[in-house]
């Protein structure tokens, strides 16, 4: 949630074709899971960050969805936290791809972005052909998405932030440490999110099944 430069309404989550096995279950993605940590938003102007905290609030692994809150701590501009409620697409080649469709991203900045994570570069090639649909990531030591906030929960629209992009993100199932990247084509380019798993009590809601409206 960068600092407003141009408002858009946040589209909405689509699915997509279903073929490929399910990601693997990791116990540190899970309903309740809380994560903290900063996001870069400096600019040409200043440096600066933000303190964040994230909290899994739903997860679907079946269908590649996710959902949870955002929640930034020093503002400049806002007198309390800022929290934002946020759905995901999980890469997982059956529900979705490598390859976003809306949000104004083209598989160019699709590519610019996921080859920030080093994790990424093995799929490289197989990317570029199908955007990754033909790969079995159902093994893989790291969990590819897109988080997009929806709503702001706690502040009005006119708070000085703007929810009009999204963040690719990089899951590690072996540490559960998050990187993303926000992508918003009216903010400075990628920002950086950083986040850890904490130890907080787990709260939250799982899905046996859920359709996206």
């Amino acid at each position: 949630m960068p600092v407003r430069v141009e408002s858009s309404a946040p589209s909405q989550i689509s699915g997509a074709d279903s073929r490929q096995s399910t990601p693997q279950a990791c116990t540190l993605l899970s309903v309740g899971q809380a994560f903290s940590g900063t996001q870069n938003v400096s600019n040409n102007q200043k440096d600066e960050a933000w303190r964040v905290n994230v909290r899994i609030q739903g997860l679907d692994l079946d269908h590649g969805y996710l959902c949870g809150t955002m929640e930034a701590l020093n503002v400049p501009m806002a007198d309390t936290p800022v929290v934002t409620f946020w759905e995901g697409e999980i890469v997982d080649g059956k529900n979705y791809n490598f390859f976003t469709g809306k949000w104004q991203a083209a598989p160019e900045d699709d590519i610019r972005h996921w080859t920030k994570f080093a994790s990424f570069c093995p799929l490289m090639n197989q990317v570029e052909v199908d955007g990754g649909k033909s790969l079995d990531l159902s093994g893989y030591p790291c969990i590819f998405m897109r988080w997009k906030e929806q709503y702001f929960v706690n502040v009005g629209t006119d708070c000085g932030l703007t929810i009009a992009g999204f963040y690719y993100v990089c899951f590690s199932c072996s540490d559960g440490s998050i990187s993303g990247f926000y992508y918003d084509p009216n903010s400075s380019p990628f920002q950086k999110l950083e986040l850890k798993s904490t130890n907080e009590g787990r709260s939250g809601f799982s899905f046996s099944s859920y359709e996206l409206q």
